[in-house]
C-alpha cells in the first residue's frame, strides 16, 4: 500500500515537472538526408543518398534512411571518426545561463546573473573552443564549447593526470553539471563540461530550446548525435596534449547516449558513468513523457515505434554493445556505472532494465545505481545528492583504481640490468 502510494506520488511529480515548460514544438516529419548527405559523398558513401524523386514518395525516403542507418553500423568506426582540430584555444568570459524555458524565474535569474557580470560582481571562466569536424549550417553550433575546470596539480609528480568529459541532458542550461565538475576537481580530477550541440551557447538565435538535437528530423537527429561524439573525442586529443594521460566520460540522460557512443568507439575512455541509461533511441523518443512533442510529428506522419526506432539505430547504444565490450574498441579495461530511475517517465525503466540485462550476459566491468525517483526529479533534494554521491564515489573509485594499475605495470615492467645501463651510458 505504501509502495503504491509512493509511487503516485512520484509520477505525479514527475509529470509536473516534465509537463510545466510551454515552449515545446511540434515540428512535422522530415527525412533531412541533406544533414548526412555531406558525410556519405566526403566518405566514399554516396551512393546511398537518394535522389530528389525518392525522397518525394515517403516509402522509399524511408527504405533509404533505413539503409543509410544500416550503412552507418557497418562503417561506426568511420561515421564516429574525424579529423583532429587544429583551433584549439582557451577564451576567458563570463559564464551565461543561456534558459531554455520562459518560466519568470529563470529569466529573473538570467538577468540577474548578466547584471552581476556587467559590475564585475561575477569572475570570468575558461572555456575551451574549436572547430567542430562535423560542419552544419549553423556557425555558432560548429564552434565547440567546453568549460574548463582543471584540477590544481597533485603534489606528487609521479601521480597520473586525469580528467574526465561531462555532458550534461538535453536542454540543459550553461550551469547545470558545474557542481559536479567542481567535485571532481576535488578528487584531483580536471573536468570538460561540454555543451553538447544546438546548447547554450551553442544554440541557433532562432531557438529557445535545444530542438535541433532532437527532433522530427531525422537526418539533423543523426548529424547532431555524430557531432556529440566527434566532439568527445576532440576534447580527450586536446586534454593529451596538455599531458592528461587517463580518461573518463558523464553523461546525463541525452548525454548518456552520446557518452556510451562515444566511449564505444575510442579506447582512451576507461571510467565511463551513463547517468540515465537506456537503449534504442527510437525508444526513449517515442515512449519518453518529455519528447511527446516529437512523437505527435512523426506519428502523424504514420511512423510507429519500431519504424522510428531503426531510422535511429546508427545513433541506439544497443547498436554498440558488442562493440563496447570488443578488444577492437574497448581495449583496456573499461569500469562503468548504470544509473537508472525506478519511476522515470522519460527513460521508461523497461529500457534501463534492458541495458543491465545486456550487460549481465557480458565481461563488463559495470556497477548499477538505482534512484528512488524519476528523471526530473533527479534535479530536485533530496535526490539530486543521492545521484551526485553514487556518481562522485564511483568517479573516486575508478580513477584510483586506474592509478594502481599504472603503478602496478611500472612495478611490474622488466628493469634494464646495471650492466646494461652502463653500456647505454657509455655509448
Amino acid at each position: 500500500m505504501l509502495t503504491g502510494w509512493y509511487a503516485r506520488r512520484m509520477y505525479a511529480w514527475e509529470t509536473r515537472l516534465s509537463t510545466r515548460d510551454e515552449n515545446r514544438v511540434v515540428r512535422p516529419l522530415e527525412w533531412g538526408f541533406e544533414w548526412v548527405a555531406p558525410f556519405l559523398e566526403t566518405h566514399g558513401f554516396g551512393a546511398a543518398v537518394p535522389e530528389p524523386d525518392i525522397v518525394r514518395d515517403p516509402a522509399a525516403a524511408e527504405a533509404a534512411m533505413l539503409g543509410i542507418n544500416q550503412l552507418l553500423i557497418r562503417h561506426s568506426g568511420v561515421f564516429f571518426g574525424y579529423e583532429r582540430p587544429k583551433d584549439f584555444r582557451l577564451e576567458e568570459r563570463h559564464p551565461e545561463l543561456f534558459p531554455t524555458n520562459v518560466r519568470p524565474q529563470t529569466l529573473a535569474k538570467d538577468a540577474e546573473l548578466k547584471r552581476q557580470a556587467a559590475d564585475g560582481l561575477r569572475p570570468k571562466a575558461q572555456f575551451l573552443r574549436f572547430t567542430s569536424p562535423e560542419a552544419t549550417p549553423y556557425p555558432e553550433n560548429d564552434l565547440v564549447n567546453a568549460r574548463w575546470f582543471p584540477a590544481p596539480a597533485h603534489k606528487d609528480p609521479a601521480r597520473p593526470k586525469q580528467a574526465i568529459v561531462v555532458l550534461p541532458q538535453w536542454n540543459a542550461d550553461g550551469f547545470s553539471h558545474n557542481s559536479l565538475c567542481r567535485l571532481f576537481n576535488r578528487m584531483g580530477v580536471s573536468a570538460l563540461r561540454l555543451s553538447k550541440p544546438y546548447h547554450d551557447i551553442r544554440r541557433p538565435a532562432e531557438l529557445e530550446r535545444s530542438d535541433y538535437a532532437v527532433s522530427a528530423n531525422i537526418g539533423r537527429t543523426l548529424s547532431a548525435a555524430r557531432q556529440a561524439v566527434v566532439d568527445i573525442r576532440c576534447c580527450l586529443d586536446w586534454l593529451e596534449e596538455q599531458g592528461y594521460e587517463q580518461f573518463g566520460v558523464l553523461g546525463t540522460s541525452l548525454g548518456s547516449c552520446y557518452a556510451f557512443l562515444a566511449s564505444a568507439h575510442d579506447r582512451r575512455l576507461r571510467v565511463n558513468a551513463f547517468n540515465h541509461a537506456s537503449t534504442a533511441f527510437g525508444d526513449v523518443v517515442w515512449a519518453g513523457q518529455s519528447t511527446r512533442h516529437i512523437r505527435a510529428g512523426v506519428e502523424a506522419a504514420g511512423l510507429t515505434q519500431d519504424r522510428l526506432r531503426a531510422l535511429w539505430a546508427a545513433i541506439s547504444p544497443v547498436s554498440y554493445y558488442a562493440r563496447y565490450v570488443s578488444d577492437e574498441a574497448g581495449g583496456p579495461e573499461k569500469r562503468v556505472l548504470f544509473v537508472y530511475a525506478d519511476y522515470d517517465l522519460t527513460f521508461p525503466r523497461e529500457y534501463s532494465l534492458k541495458v543491465v540485462e545486456a550487460a549481465r550476459q557480458t565481461t563488463l566491468n559495470y556497477q548499477v545505481r538505482v534512484l528512488p525517483c524519476g528523471h526530473y526529479t533527479t534535479g530536485e533534494t533530496p535526490f539530486k545528492y543521492i545521484d551526485g554521491w553514487h556518481l562522485g564515489w564511483f568517479v573516486h573509485r575508478a580513477y584510483k583504481a586506474l592509478r594502481n594499475e599504472k603503478a602496478a605495470n611500472l612495478d611490474a615492467a622488466p628493469r634494464p640490468s646495471p650492466d646494461a645501463e652502463e653500456q647505454a651510458v657509455s655509448r
